[in-house]
């Protein structure tokens, strides 16, 4: 009797050595039969985490189990896993959704294991302040996986569970101009066209720990810094005031590894490497001393000219870096047209 095309896809799997191949066979596992029988693939992958023969796919596919499985599922195995060093960063996740508020006590216990890998005890740090909506992961990167061993809140999450586990606030998040909702004037508008875009990713992504693709109102401090030091043309002046980019990168294939767009917070520092050496606090010559960097696409500099401002304005320049002496071409007319020109990239 010929086996079912589930059953085949599942032997070939568990036969493959090649990683690529393997890649193709599961990605083809989940598309054909990870709806319909979801449950069989997610018993197969499973299987797969625990005595599959290539070791780095026997990691790679606790993303994928903990997509199909659904709450109250697989809460024995992922408990297992926390005890496999190689699957125990993920095994956190597969936790929390499979048993949520039960979960906490074993990632608790990893969180504090001095023995445990640092990358394990940081997701568990990390999953359980998102889960929970604890601020043991403020100020700190996005990916636990980066955090250093002295940035683990270890007591922090040890004084939480002997409170008995209350639920935090959360962060709240960045605040916004409210001329994004009824723009009136073209800077707004491209702003608010921006916004739009930028909106949508967030629903799609955000973690208000380390807040991305946001416009928001700019900081006093940071704007009293940027004033102290340059005379900005009016509308930039009031982009940054009321629309400063909070990790803005946009990816279009009109810019080289994607446009940054600086924000109020970054501005002075964005300044490094190009107008400003920060080791021997020098000025670099050869850099044009009007020229005020406000974005950068691989590290090539989009810059505003504060020497040709005109009816509250500037142009902006761009130049590819590495090339030796600067070249400075213009790229648009004006900081609106730049931003308009975002805003439809984006």
């Amino acid at each position: 009797m010929a086996a079912t095309p589930l059953a085949a896809l599942h032997r070939k799997l568990f036969d493959e050595t090649d990683g690529n191949k393997f890649a193709r066979l599961k990605d083809r596992l989940l598309t054909k039969h990870g709806v319909d029988e979801r449950r069989a693939v997610l018993d197969i992958l499973v299987g797969y985490a625990r005595d599959g023969q290539l070791l780095h796919w026997r990691n790679f596919v606790m993303t994928d189990i903990i997509a199909l499985a659904e709450p109250g599922e697989c809460g024995d195995f992922f408990t297992d896993c926390l005890d496999v060093p190689d699957l125990s960063y993920w095994a956190v996740d597969g936790m929390l959704k499979s048993m949520g508020k039960a979960a906490y006590g074993p990632l608790v216990a990893l969180a504090a294991a001095d023995h445990a890998r640092p990358g394990a005890r940081a997701k568990a740090i990390k999953s359980l302040a998102v889960f929970s909506s604890q601020p043991f992961d403020r100020g700190l990167m996005l990916d636990p996986g980066h955090w250093k061993a002295e940035q683990l809140r270890v007591a922090e999450v040890l004084a939480w569970q002997a409170d008995g586990y209350p639920d935090g606030h959360g962060f709240a998040a960045p605040a916004t101009h409210a001329s994004l909702a009824a723009p009136q004037s073209p800077l707004e508008k491209a702003a608010a066209r921006l916004e739009k875009k930028l909106a949508a990713r967030r629903r799609r992504e955000q973690d208000l720990a380390q807040p991305s693709n946001w416009l928001a109102i700019a900081q006093p401090d940071d704007l009293r810094q940027i004033n102290a030091r340059w005379r900005l043309p009016e509308h930039y002046q009031r982009f940054l005031a009321c629309y400063s980019p909070l990790r803005v990168s946009i990816e279009h294939a009109d810019y080289f590894q994607g446009l940054n767009l600086y924000g109020a917070a970054e501005l002075l520092k964005a300044q490094h490497g190009y107008a400003w050496n920060p080791v021997t606090q020098e000025s670099i010559s050869g850099w044009p001393r009007h020229y005020l960097v406000i974005a950068d696409a691989g590290a090539d500099p989009y810059c505003l000219d504060l020497d040709a401002v005109t009816d509250g304005d500037a142009p902006v320049y761009t130049a590819a870096h590495g090339a030796g002496a600067w070249q400075f071409e213009r790229h648009a007319d004006s900081f609106v047209d730049f931003l308009q020109e975002i805003a439809a990239a984006a």
